[in-house]
Order: structure tokens, then sequence, then C-alpha cells
């Protein structure tokens, strides 16, 4: 029997053009980051950006938690610093090549990047190939409040041990992270700046993960940017637009950019989905409203 709900969560979360064939599952949790790409596309597009790290620092890190260490990746420019932070909230697919090299652009450009393994305790991402299973099976068994603490943690690690400047601090995050970036800004109170790409502003409200980007919309402690595609199958504009006034009619700054046909996932260079103009325009945008805001 076909698990209607798990296509539901699928289609929010942007999965078109991935695997989602039924595979066993797997019981053991990270312990380090996956080498390579997620294994749950379809195929690897020929447009895959990397950025090198000439001038930078760059690689995978520990960073203390609660409850031991967390794998995460961090890149921050050469020299002594500190330099402004961005902590970078990954999609569902683990932190694999493409979210590191966005750590390397961003410390290409001046900034200490940390994207910490939000999922590590919930299942082991560099093994699976199912892009339904992950929703199931890890993303829907992550409470908020855990990866909450984690990127509180991922912060603290940037700014005692990173070079980090957290009087300077912003956070960026893609599709499932980007519901992130406006959860974790309804959160840290001395946030700075958001730039939420594609994420969900609905979705299923459960005992671990009480709220939606949408519930949270008129509480943010930042400035947020909003990077949409009107053509994104999972997340109508519609509903964007309600957060933004939400937020607006609360005194709170959302700006919302709306790229014309631009699917879910527009961002992500190694899927289907890429397009390089709202991509480079978003980015671009990006790097101004976190010099804009104070995160710079």
């Amino acid at each position: 029997m076909r698990d209607e709900r798990s296509d539901d969560a699928a289609r929010a979360a942007g999965l078109t053009g991935l695997v989602t064939e039924p595979l066993s599952r797997r019981g053991f949790v990270m312990t380090g980051l996956m080498s390579g790409l997620t294994l749950a596309t379809t195929r690897v597009e020929a447009q895959v950006i990397h950025t090198d790290s000439a001038g930078i620092e760059a690689g995978e890190v520990r960073i203390p938690a609660g409850d031991g260490p967390m794998p995460g990746y961090r890149a921050v420019p050469e020299g002594a610093g500190p330099f402004p932070v961005v902590l970078v909230i990954e999609e569902i697919f683990g932190v694999h090549d493409y979210i590191k090299d966005i750590c390397r652009r961003l410390a290409q450009v001046g900034y200490c990047a940390v994207a910490p393994e939000l999922y590590a305790r919930q299942g082991d991402l560099s093994t699976m190939t199912d892009a339904k299973q992950i929703v199931r099976d890890v993303i829907s068994k992550t409470p908020d409040a855990q990866w909450i603490a984690d990127l509180d943690a991922a912060a603290a690690y940037a700014g005692s041990a990173a070079k980090g400047d957290l009087g300077r601090l912003g956070v960026m995050g893609w599709c499932r992270g980007g519901r992130g970036a406006w959860l974790y800004a309804a959160h840290r109170r001395d946030l700075k700046a958001a730039v939420a790409w594609y994420g969900p502003i609905q979705g299923e409200r459960t005992e671990i993960q009480p709220r939606t980007a949408g519930d949270v919309a008129a509480e943010i402690h930042a400035p947020l940017l909003a990077l949409y595609g009107s053509a994104d199958a999972g997340i109508p504009v519609a509903t964007v637009e309600e957060a933004r006034d939400r937020a607006k009619a609360a005194g709170k700054t959302v700006e919302l950019v709306v790229y014309p046909e631009a699917p879910h996932g527009f961002h992500a260079d190694y899927r289907p989905s890429y397009r390089r103009e709202p991509a480079e325009d978003g980015w671009n945008r990006a790097l101004a409203f976190l010099k804009a805001n104070g995160v710079g």
C-alpha cells in the first residue's frame, strides 16, 4: 500500500528528481560527515560548483553539544579574525558536498560559516538513497527543540573556537533548512539577519515539531530575506506572502523575492532543479542582505 502521507511530505520538501524506491531502514547514527553528494538524487548535474580552499581554512569539525561531539563543517578566512558568523542549515540530505561548498563560498567573502549535522542522532544520511525514507524516518523524528539547541551549540563553537564574532551572527538555510531559518529567527534574540531559501511555510504540526514557519512569522527577532520560486509545487507563493504580511503587521521585516518559473531547489547546483540566474541573483541578494543588517 502506498504511503500517501510520505508522498505529501516528499512533495513539501521539494524532492522533484530524487530517488524514492523503498529500502530497508539503517539503524545507526552519523559520527562523521558524508563524502561526496547525497545518494538520494537521480543524477548529478554538470553545473556543480566547486569552491577551492585557497585563502581559507575549511574542513570537518566536532562541535561540542549537550550529549557529545556533533559532526559539522567549518570554513573561515585565514587570519586572526574575528569574522562575522553565518550558521548554515542543511537541506534534508545532510552536510554533503553542496552544503560544504556553500560554507567555502561564504568563507571566501569573509564569513565564518558553520554547518552542523543536525540529523546525526536520527539516522545516517550518508547511506540513504530513498528521499521519502529520509523524510519519514529522520526528518519527521527530529525534534525542533533538538536542532535549535544544536544551532546554538554551533554558534557557541564559532565564537569560542572558530574565530567567529557572535555580535555579527546570521543564519541561512535551504529547503527544510529554510524552514529552520524562520524558526531560528524566532528563537535567537541576538540574531542579526536570516535568509530562507524556499523553506516550507506550512506543514503538519506534531508534538515534537509543534509550529510551522508561518506560525512564528510575527515573532522573528531579525530581518529575514525570503527567496522562493513561483513554480515551487510544494510551497504556494500565497503562503509565503501571508507569512510576510503577518510579520509586517507585527512590526517585523520580511523581504520576499519570488523568481518567476523557478522550481523548488533552484539554488541546488547538483540537482535538475537548479536555475543559474535566480540562484546567482539570490546569492548576491543574500550577501547584500547580511551586510546591510550587521552581518559583515
